[in-house]
């Protein structure tokens, strides 16, 4: 019983990191149809590029209310919180699919997507960290890297229902149809998805161990232990580039590199995206069960030695001859080594971060990671393509990410709270 149960949490906990990674990803593939609708101009890099930095632009917000709503996690609870970051997507989600194109309204158009995406962003900046927060909290004894691996799991099923939408679109409707209103399909049926998310998020029990605390620190409290803490903050934030880096590089920005760089079918790419989300979703619960067995860091060591050796050289193959097979190869290589590490590394963050601001520090440092080089890993990349001319240059990106994250697996120990304060380590 205690284990369906347990199940079932994890379930009810995760539909909502569903919802909010389908909606990111959904801008993401579509960002291409997205520019022409709201960001016309007479440069076709241009309009993606404004269309890029606006997906990127939700990310900005991530930090601010990674401190504002993990703040009220940490002294209200893990599930008002978490009902109050689905309700705060919802209305950011909704404003991007109903809002009339540019051609209809005028400068409102892109301002009202702007909007959405910020206020997208300001409830993503605790979502993730939330959601792994509580699952930290009602793992059982040993399996801690387990059950938190279902926070970034649960996020393929939405890579690939995107992947699976805009498979079916683009093989039915012309391309004319996508760019004007075909795009807007997946967003509305994910919007469909809001009351049965929000009816699951209502039933969700709080955490024994945030019950158990005598008592819950208040803003300004929180806010003084983050700045005493900011060491473990900084080294959080290295650790999580490397996932929200190479994420966004398989996940959101393959469509796009596919067809405008590599001129691939945008069938093609969905399909190769459709395979990454397959991969993630069996290798990053199965890699968080390694890394309870043998210890986070080992993995995460290996990972980012792996991705900075190879990333580069696998990007140089895949550009001298594309191919819908090489494609297929090299994305499913970085995704190896994004879900062997992320499942390590999520589990170990939770672990880092002081007890009393578990919710607000996690998701600070990987609000910052994504805001600062994930998030706008769609943007820099095509920016580096347009002004170097070397369709490989992402590779260069991702071992910068991975750079980053091994110094940060190096460092970590030394930042590191007591053990004593840690209920599975």
């Amino acid at each position: 019983m205690a284990r369906s149960v347990k199940t079932w949490d994890i379930v009810r906990v995760s539909v909502g990191n569903f919802l909010e990674m389908y909606d990111f990803m959904v801008f993401g593939y579509y960002a291409a149809s997205i520019a022409k609708t709201y960001f016309p101009s007479g440069s076709e890099f241009l309009s993606l590029m404004l269309s890029l930095a606006t997906f990127g632009a939700g990310f900005l917000m991530r930090p601010l209310g990674a401190i504002v709503l993990g703040s009220y996690l940490d002294r209200q609870g893990r599930r008002k919180g978490l009902i109050l970051t689905l309700a705060l997507m919802a209305l950011g989600t909704l404003s991007i699919a109903v809002t009339p194109s540019y051609a209809q309204i005028g400068l409102m158009a892109p301002l009202l997507v702007v909007a959405g995406r910020l206020v997208q962003g300001f409830s993503a900046g605790v979502e993730l960290g939330g959601v792994s927060v509580y699952l930290s909290e009602i793992a059982t004894p040993g399996h801690r890297g387990f059950f938190v691996s279902w926070q970034s799991a649960s996020q393929q099923p939405a890579v690939m229902l995107a992947a699976i939408f805009g498979i079916v679109l683009s093989s039915t409707l012309p391309a004319a149809a996508m760019d004007t209103w075909g795009w807007r399909i997946p967003l509305l049926a994910g919007c469909l998805l809001i009351p049965f998310v929000y009816r699951m998020r209502r039933t969700l029990p709080e955490t024994d161990e945030f019950l158990a605390r005598t008592r819950h620190p208040a803003t300004a409290e929180i806010l003084r232990t983050l700045t005493t803490n900011w060491r473990i903050v900084a080294v959080g934030t290295m650790l999580s580039t490397m996932t929200t880096v190479t994420f966004y590089m398989i996940t959101a920005y393959t469509p796009t590199f596919g067809s405008a760089v590599l001129h691939l079918a945008a069938i093609d790419n969905l399909i190769v995206t459709l395979c990454v989300g397959v991969a993630n979703f069996i290798l990053l619960p199965t890699m968080g069960a390694l890394s309870d067995r043998i210890g986070r860091r080992p993995v995460m060591l290996a990972c980012t030695g792996m991705a900075l050796l190879t990333a580069y050289p696998a990007m140089l193959w895949l550009v001298s001859a594309p191919s819908f097979a090489r494609l297929m190869a090299v994305e499913l290589w970085f995704a190896a080594f994004y879900a062997s590490y992320n499942g390590a590394m999520v589990a170990y963050l939770t672990e880092l971060m002081p007890v009393e601001v578990r919710t607000a520090g996690f998701s600070l440092a990987y609000s910052l990671a994504t805001a600062v080089f994930g998030g706008f890993t769609p943007a820099i990349c095509t920016w580096l393509i347009h002004e170097t001319s070397n369709r490989a240059i992402p590779g260069v990106w991702l071992s910068l990410a991975a750079a980053i994250g091994l110094t940060a697996s190096l460092i970590s120990e030394g930042v590191r709270i007591p053990k004593r304060n840690l209920r599975d380590a």
